[in-house]
């Protein structure tokens, strides 16, 4: 009879670490050392290139250097070129600097990309403002002109005022007509009464 298959007894499990997100990650260590750079400062950098590379400046060196290197490479002595025709050493220049342009361009483009986002941000927020400020204004103008239509206003006053004074002024000349009335009948009134009575006549 064959014997049973026993396991093999695997020994001690190693532990195998956790990943857990409360804790930090081990900084691991590197042959190479890792370089650390500032990005504001490198990113300056990267826009003030691109931006030079904008300019007409730039073009105008550029274009400057590359004739005088084929002229100088074409029409110097053999013994003084260093760069024979089809200017294979001009062309690695030309495609290195293509090479490194690129990306600071690309870097610059995305600054300017981050700063559009925060001034659209802050745009948004003013306008918000502005408009939370406009309509509580427009509400406030809104209940002064309810206010106002319960308040006298000034010509409302003027106009009761002058016929106030109209109405005083008649009343006025009323009363001085009646008494100038009165005064015209006293004396007719006391001339009949002075007057002796006459006998009757048999």
């Amino acid at each position: 009879m064959s014997e049973p298959l026993r396991r093999r007894d695997p020994g001690p499990r190693r532990a195998v670490p956790s990943e857990r997100l409360d804790q930090p990650l081990a900084r691991r260590r590197t042959l190479v050392p890792q370089t650390r750079m500032d990005p504001e400062v490198f990113g300056e950098f990267a826009e003030r290139f691109a931006r030079f590379m904008g300019t007409a400046r730039f073009l105008v060196w550029m274009t400057v250097f590359v004739l005088v290197w084929i002229g100088w490479n074409v029409l110097a002595p053999d013994r003084l070129t260093f760069d024979p025709y089809a200017f294979i050493f001009l062309t690695l220049m030309l495609s290195l600097q293509a090479s490194y342009a690129a990306p600071l361009i690309l870097l610059a483009q995305n600054r300017q990309d981050d700063r559009d986002k925060v001034q659209m941000g802050q745009d948004r927020a003013r306008d918000e403002r502005n408009l939370a400020d406009t309509e509580f204004l427009t509400r406030e103008v809104a209940a002064l002109r309810l206010a106002l239509r319960e308040v006298a206003t000034r010509d409302f006053v003027r106009s009761e005022l002058r016929s106030l004074l109209d109405e005083m002024d008649e009343r006025e000349e009323e009363r001085e007509r009646r008494r100038r009335e009165g005064s015209a009948e006293d004396p007719a009134a006391g001339g009949d009464a002075g007057a002796p009575d006459r006998p009757d006549e048999a």
